[in-house]
């Protein structure tokens, strides 16, 4: 074997056995391993911890803080009942700072988030909810006179088991100096622009547009504050038929406008439904659009 071929197969063993350690070391301490596969990063949504709102009255000469609350599911207008012990003793000890002291008046705010539907005849589900709760306070012997109900959208609200606990705040001030005018004013405006709903007697519900739940809202005060204050409720009809028959008509609707009302927390003593039958008509029973707007139910104040 000459000197040449020598020298070169001395140099191939020197590449193979360099190569081969070169690999093993490197691979041992990483320096060697790459990868074209992509990190993926897990990421952990963290859910937000449902909220609860205290029973909490600080002022005007009365306080009383308890972390429970009225509660309620979502989308609805309904009190989850029974409320409990603490909350009862805060209520029951809040009627006697109101008895005792005739020039103050109690703020009931409801909350609601804009998730929530509003399927009540109210501007809003807070309004609804704070209407529900004035409701139990009248049961438990509160005179509705020294009550404010209010409606605020609080989307910072989060459920917990399909609940919302403790959607509503109070807040205890002094009756305002214009309450009896503001009252006279209320009156003047409801009479001035009644509640008129169209509706034919085989319609089983009714849809309020939002002027038309600002009506309810704004009656459903009134009666609240005056004691002997009442609704009516008149159904009228078409001249179709025979008017016997129409008389009777008008007081199915009237009835059924009632009906709603009452389910939306105005007390059943506080509305008188009345028919007009087709004696009162206010466009030409010689179209359809006049007979249309003849068979009417209108709500106004007594």
């Amino acid at each position: 074997m000459t000197r040449t071929i020598k020298y070169l197969f001395l140099m191939l063993i020197t590449i193979v056995v360099g190569t081969y350690f070169f690999i093993t070391c490197c691979s041992e301490c990483g320096a060697a391993v790459t990868s074209t596969e992509p990190t993926t990063e897990k990421v952990i949504v963290k859910e937000p911890s449902a909220t609860s709102y205290p029973f909490a009255i600080d002022g005007n000469g009365f306080a009383y803080n308890t972390n429970d609350n009225y509660n309620f599911n979502i989308s609805s207008q309904e009190i989850l009942m029974p409320l409990s012990a603490e909350l009862t003793k805060g209520v029951s000890g809040l009627k006697s700072h109101l008895d005792a002291n005739s020039n103050n008046v109690i703020n009931v705010t409801g909350y609601y988030t804009s998730e929530e539907e509003n399927n009540t005849a109210f501007p809003n589900l807070g309004l609804a909810r704070a209407n529900s709760i004035k409701n139990d306070l009248a049961s438990r012997g509160f005179s509705t006179a020294q009550i404010n109900t209010q409606g605020k959208l609080m989307d910072e609200m989060v459920p917990k088991e399909n609940t919302y606990w403790g959607a509503a705040s109070f807040g205890l001030v002094e009756k305002s100096a214009t309450a009896d005018d503001d009252l006279k004013a209320l009156y003047e405006k409801i009479n001035a622009d009644p509640l008129i709903l169209y509706f034919n007697t085989a319609e089983a519900s009714i849809h309020l547009d939002a002027a038309q739940r600002q009506k309810v809202a704004d009656i459903s005060r009134y009666l609240d504050k005056v004691s002997d204050a009442k609704a009516s409720v008149v159904g009228h009809t078409d001249a179709t038929g025979q008017a016997s028959t129409n008389m009777r008509l008008g007081q199915d609707r009237a009835e059924f406008a009632k009906n709603y009302l009452m389910q939306n927390g105005i007390a059943a003593d506080k509305i008188i439904a009345t028919s007009k039958g087709q004696t009162q008509p206010i466009a030409t029973n010689a179209t359809e659009e006049g007979r249309v707007k003849n068979r009417r139910t209108v709500i106004t104040l007594k």
